[in-house]
């Protein structure tokens, strides 16, 4: 795959991307000496064991293994395909993707994209033929602009009309199970013949879009009465609901810089407003809201604003979002909380008062410091010690979730009013609280002994590769002598080409030169000397003794080596004719 992107592309996208930035908007990052720490996004943990290098633009988990460059982080992360991340890094940068790298999709990957295209211009072209589909639209209020806008189609009312439609051979329903689109038949007790069915029956159709425009999945709304009301898509290779937002292609399509996003509960919720103007609104797919989902918004906007029904429903997913919330809630970022008047959600009550109306709603958003205060004050009686006590209590939990920092700081404050607390008080309990928790977990170690990969000086050629991945800036100042290319120790010709490569590169860095040998044997090991305890940390003490290294291999392996080893030989024992000849 790599070799279908020209190499200097790859290593250029390398050099611009930001690991700390990248890897940061997913996960919550804190500072550690030079590096940065968190806990594994890639294995559940209770102490930080993941480390983030700003200076390799490197990460590694000493926890599970999980290590890699900018472009590895997203594949393993966002389960994205290698030109997919590639793409992703591309236009963060504002680089086009080469010409040769255009039509180079992983094949399985690129098939499963195409099938969901020609599902939903099928799903699209069955509304434009369906007067009853149509209907239904036009009675929600769609209008057809908006339906076009967000590719709204109909699947009918059939139990095989998709299956038999792109169904004919073995590989497309595999394809389509694969997808999620059909549904294979339970033939437990011989009752019903072996096969397939659509999941998706008689439903006024909402395509979900990836942040390219492509279709990734589903949701359906049952036209007149059925159960459920709405259907989506199963997680599937391309669909992941903890992590994509409906409407969220659009809304970037519709504006480039955002004040806020709003985050609403349906599809039609998410139309409905965009066709009023609204069109910072987005929709989580039948889930709560997941940091992945706010990580995701907090890269196009620091305001998030929760808009839910007013009903006890509406009010326990508020709830839930906000506990989602508090380990992303810091220093400029603000999280609200608009509740709609019972009996009203989103579509409806922008169609009973207008845009203008509902967007005046927003300057009575609670904070999330007021909503949290709220929500647990109704939970207790604050007119005697007790029930200032168990506040104290409930809130000590959710402090815990939140980031050090000034917003929770001054949310301290704010609580210590409300229980009639010295805040400085309150704090120390919350501090000690904490600490208590973290003595029972496993201790955390420290930056020397954290389980880093420990090589010590190892030997030379060992050490040689080591000092090139840790200061490739330096390796490229290196003088490598000719006959180098004669010594055919194992592991040499890794060092040759690791040396060459570095001093081929304008600016070459540690990330550079490991995505280099991405899809090779050596990879793995020469990520665990990436982050192997450096041997030399200044670079000018580095280039010395990397020369040093690498005259020293030639004297021990090189041609003259060699020679002794043989006139050794020959004086001995004899040389047979292979020997003689070299």
């Amino acid at each position: 795959m790599a070799g279908r992107i020209p190499q200097a592309f790859i290593d250029e996208i390398v050099g611009r991307s930001d690991i700390v930035e990248i890897i940061g908007a997913r996960v919550p990052l804190k500072r550690s000496g030079r590096e940065f720490k968190a806990c594994c996004p890639f294995h559940n943990e209770k102490s930080p064991s993941f480390w983030v290098s700003p200076d390799k633009q490197f990460y590694h988990c000493f926890g599970c293994g999980a290590h890699g460059t900018v472009v590895g982080f997203l594949m393993q992360y966002e389960k994205l395909g290698f030109l997919d991340a590639v793409a992703d890094l591309a236009q963060r940068a504002g680089l086009p993707l080469p010409r040769e790298a255009m039509g180079t999709h992983d094949p399985d990957s690129a098939n499963l994209h195409d099938v969901m295209a020609r599902i939903a211009r099928f799903f699209e072209q069955n509304l434009a033929d369906n007067a009853r589909a149509q209907k239904y639209a036009s009675a929600r209020g769609i209008d057809l602009k908006t339906s076009t806008k967000f590719a709204l189609g109909y699947a009918p009312n059939s139990w095989d009309a998709l299956l038999n439609r792109f169904g004919a051979q073995e590989d497309d329903r595999r394809r389509l199970l694969q997808l999620g689109m059909i549904i294979e038949r339970d033939t437990q007790g011989g009752e019903r013949a072996a096969g397939f069915y659509d999941r998706f029956r008689d439903r006024l159709m909402f395509p979900i879009r990836d942040s390219r425009g492509r279709v990734i999945g589903f949701g359906g709304r049952i036209i007149d009465q059925g159960e459920p009301k709405y259907l989506n898509s199963p997680e599937t290779p391309l669909f992941h609901k903890g992590r994509e937002l409906y409407g969220l292609y659009e809304a970037r399509q519709a504006r480039t810089d955002f004040k806020r996003l709003m985050i609403v509960e349906g599809y039609m919720d998410v139309v409905r407003l965009h066709q009023a103007g609204i069109t910072y609104s987005v929709a989580t797919l039948g889930t709560a809201t997941t940091q992945e989902h706010l990580n995701k918004i907090f890269r196009l906007t620091s305001e998030v604003v929760f808009c839910f029904d007013g009903d006890r429903a509406g009010r326990q997913a508020a709830w839930r979002a906000l506990e989602n919330s508090l380990a992303l809630a810091r220093d400029g970022r603000e999280l609200k909380f608009m509740f709609l008047p019972e009996g009203h959600d989103p579509d409806t009550l922008v169609a009973e008062e207008g845009p203008e109306a509902f967007e005046n709603r927003l300057s009575s958003a609670l904070p999330l410091s007021e909503y949290l205060i709220q929500h647990l004050m109704a939970e207790v009686d604050l007119n005697h010690i007790d029930g200032r006590a168990k506040l104290k209590a409930l809130a000590a939990p959710l402090f815990a979730r939140m980031p050090e920092g000034i917003y929770r700081e001054m949310l301290a404050d704010r609580l210590a009013a409300q229980v009639s607390m010295p805040a400085a008080a309150l704090k120390k309990s919350f501090v000690a609280g904490e600490g208590a928790r973290k003595s029972a977990d496993r201790p955390e170690p420290s930056l020397k002994h954290r389980g880093r990969i420990s090589v010590g000086r190892g030997n030379l050629l060992t050490q040689a590769i080591t000092l090139v991945l840790h200061h490739p800036t330096a390796a490229a100042a290196v003088k490598v002598p000719e006959a180098l290319q004669g010594v055919d120790k194992p592991g040499v010709a890794v060092l040759r080409d690791l040396l060459a490569q570095a001093a081929a590169a304008s600016r070459p860095s540690t990330a550079m030169l490991l995505e280099r040998w991405r899809d090779l044997p050596e990879y793995d090991r020469l990520a665990e000397l990436a982050m192997a305890e450096p041997l030399v940390a200044a670079p000018e003490a580095a280039a010395k003794e990397l020369q040093m290294a690498v005259e020293k291999l030639l004297e021990e392996y090189g041609p003259g080596r060699r020679m002794d080893e043989l006139l050794r030989k020959a004086e001995e024992m004899g040389l047979n004719y292979d020997e003689k000849a070299e």
